[in-house]
């Protein structure tokens, strides 16, 4: 059966007047939103939804890393569960739709499916996970790891913020005291589904309305380090010069070329830049700089990869500097269920919603579930492709389709 929008119950669920609500704990001076794990923002937000969960008539309770769930019991009692959220916390000045949208959007789902059709026979679960971003404290996923059993207190007991403050010490201030920690890792949960704003310009480029997402890319960073020899700017000829930095610069000139050359899909981003000893008039002995790999097939990676550090090795030999390159994260690319993605492409396509399938750029709570269960991502446009920005901005009509899609696609998972 497919539903359609003039069906549904509507109540009190504008959905910018939800994300306004929502953007309100940790609002700036700038109109953003800065809402950090652990955070006095953080809480009082965690605690507004569990009340506003409430009141849109679902069941709601914290696991023990602050991750929150509004449940709609279904009528088997025996079936895993249907997950659908996004996560709480934001960057430092962020915008209001980075992951609120995702967790307003499920909760006007889940009661709108509620208010037409009563219980249904899965249960339904929304989510507004702890942490996605890694904002406050060098780690990232703590809801979404927690969840599926892949972090534990271990990952974090050594972790400070930048004033300090433990991980610990911060989970205990919000309520969530490490000492009544027991992992709160999930077997119940059959599939999940995020909706989450494109943070690209993808979509509004194409002038479509939805991203159905079929892959999730893969990131691997780097930190490349060149030694040269630190000189007198004035004195040292051009030819006998061991120059770190000129390294650098063609390095950084390869890597972009070479990208172009590999794959359209394939992106290659230099974002910092060290070098030493940083003084205009004596040349660079020292240049460190990041690289950020992404794409979503793992042999793609490999190939591009292996090819660019031989080929770094010999520029750096040929200008007579040695070079050290490092890894330091590696995430795995994903697909999302590829029968799913088709059905929601379908359920688009009845109901005239402009939409493409489209592959995410970004990590999103949805690739960690991804390597454990069927899981999906649903897009809607973000407005000039702005996103960690409080210019951040997606309309109220295209947050309604993509609403409408999303209370669909649950319905024929859960109903």
């Amino acid at each position: 059966m497919t539903i359609h929008p003039n069906e549904l119950q509507y109540g009190n669920d504008n959905v910018q007047d939800l994300i306004e609500w929502l953007a309100s704990f940790g609002k700036t001076k700038n109109e953003g939103v800065t809402r950090l794990l652990y955070s006095k923002a953080w809480g009082h937000a965690q605690q507004a939804l569990k009340e506003k969960m409430e009141q849109f008539g679902l069941n709601t309770y914290f696991d023990c890393v602050g991750n929150l769930y509004g449940k709609l019991q279904g009528t088997d009692t025996e079936s895993p569960v249907i997950l659908t959220g996004s996560h709480v916390d934001s960057v430092v000045e962020g915008g209001k739709y980075d992951g609120a949208y995702g967790i307003i959007a499920s909760m006007i789902a889940v009661s709108r499916l509620a208010e037409t059709y009563g219980s249904p026979k899965k249960s339904i679960e929304v989510v507004s996970f702890c942490e996605e971003e890694g904002s406050r404290f060098p780690l990232a996923f703590w809801g979404s790891r927690n969840t599926i059993g892949a972090y534990s207190l271990d990952d974090v007991k050594e972790l400070k913020d930048a004033d300090g403050i433990s991980f610990f010490q911060a989970m205990k201030q919000n309520g969530f005291d490490p000492a009544n920690y027991q992992s709160p890792c999930r077997n119940d949960i059959e599939r999940f589904l995020e909706i989450h704003i494109e943070q690209g310009m993808v979509l509004e480029k194409n002038k479509k309305s939805i991203g159905v997402v079929t892959d999730i890319v893969g990131q691997r960073r780097y930190q490349v380090e060149i030694k040269g020899e630190s000189n007198h700017a004035g004195t040292t000829p051009m030819l006998y010069r061991k120059d770190a930095m000129v390294t650098a610069s063609q390095l950084i000139a390869l890597l972009t070329v070479k990208a172009k050359e590999m794959d359209p899909d394939l992106v290659a981003t230099v974002g910092r830049v060290d070098v030493a000893p940083n003084v205009p008039n004596v040349v660079a002995g020292d240049v460190e700089f990041s690289l950020d790999i992404r794409h979503h097939k793992e042999e793609v990676l490999n190939q591009f990869t292996e090819t660019l550090f031989k080929e770094f090795k010999n520029k750096a030999e040929e200008l007579e500097t040695t070079i050290e390159v490092s890894q330091w994260m590696d995430v795995k690319p994903v697909s999302m269920d590829r029968e799913l993605v088709k059905d929601i492409s379908m359920v688009a396509e009845k109901n005239n919603l402009p939409f493409q399938e489209i592959i995410s750029g970004a990590g999103h709570d949805a690739q960690i579930f991804a390597s454990k269960i069927p899981t999906n991502l649903i897009f809607v446009p973000s407005q000039g492709g702005i996103s960690h920005n409080p210019k951040e901005f997606t309309s109220v009509k295209e947050l309604e389709m993509g609403i409408d899609l999303l209370t669909q696609v649950l319905y024929k998972l859960a109903y």
